[in-house]
């Protein structure tokens, strides 16, 4: 008489094969901007258009209705004279220009191309890390960079921009290059996670600087991101990640000019 093989024995170890076919599904995902974020878009809680000096038209007609629908047998008063425009002023709550536009579709596409990298760098540093905790870190840093996606993506279609055409060669670029830095050490592949985040922070504050003044539903995002990215950079350091030699950092940030000057663009 045979015995029944317990459940948990039929289940085998993931091969690099089994993790390289679901990287490559989540890369599909990635790309074709149908994955989901798992936070509301900070960009919700600002003004989705502007009028005159940047305020949204007031909807009277409900208080107009209610206001004159108790009334008999009484004549209605002429309507006010509407009032002139204010002056739009050179704030945030100017009313964006073309121009400006332009510049925050490129703004906003640099950004997006940026956290398709992320996502990248940290799904390839998780395939090749062996600590399961290092593994956890990555992939949960990693969730976090599809928030900014879709966010990001929210936001160019709003401004009716598009993503890069360059995305599927940044990806790849970056999976690999975070692969290869998981097979230096984990001090070494935390530290790596650590100098992108810096130079990503460094990045966002140079771009919130840049980002015109009326475009305040991008600065709600960017701002977020901000915040998102130093948490990541403080983990890696907690981590674990030690610093990275001189030559490396700069290369990174020499790449990192490369694919945003590029982005902007296409």
């Amino acid at each position: 008489m045979t015995t029944a093989r317990p459940y948990v024995s039929s289940l085998r170890r993931m091969s690099l094969l089994d993790s390289l076919l679901t990287e490559a599904n989540r890369s599909l995902q990635v790309l074709a901007n149908v994955a989901h974020a798992s936070r509301p878009n900070p960009a919700d809680a600002a003004p989705r258009a502007l009028t005159y000096s940047g305020t949204t038209k007031p909807d009277t007609t409900a208080s107009n209705t209610s206001a004159t629908s108790g009334m008999v047998n009484t004549p209605e008063a002429p309507p006010p004279a509407p009032a002139l425009p204010a002056p739009v002023m050179a704030s945030a709550s100017a009313e964006p220009g073309p121009a400006d536009v332009r510049h925050s579709r490129g703004l906003m596409r640099v950004n997006h191309v940026g956290e398709i990298c992320a996502q990248a760098l940290y799904r390839g540093q998780a395939v090749g890390t062996i600590d399961p905790r290092t593994r956890a870190l990555f992939l949960k840093a990693a969730e976090e960079e599809v928030d900014h996606l879709v966010w990001l993506n929210q936001r160019l279609r709003e401004l009716e921009g598009r993503t890069s055409l360059l995305n599927p060669l940044w990806y790849a670029g970056s999976f690999f290059l975070g692969w290869a830095a998981s097979r230096a050490g984990e001090s070494f592949n935390l530290g790596f996670m650590a100098e992108t985040e810096k130079q990503v922070t460094a990045h966002l504050e140079n771009h919130l600087r840049k980002l015109p003044a009326s475009d305040v539903r991008s600065r709600r995002i960017l701002e977020q991101m901000k915040i998102d990215e130093a948490n990541h950079q403080k983990t890696a350091e907690h981590s674990g990640a030690t610093e990275l030699p001189l030559p490396v950092r700069a290369a990174m940030r020499a790449m990192s000019k490369v694919m945003t000057t590029t982005a902007y663009w296409i």
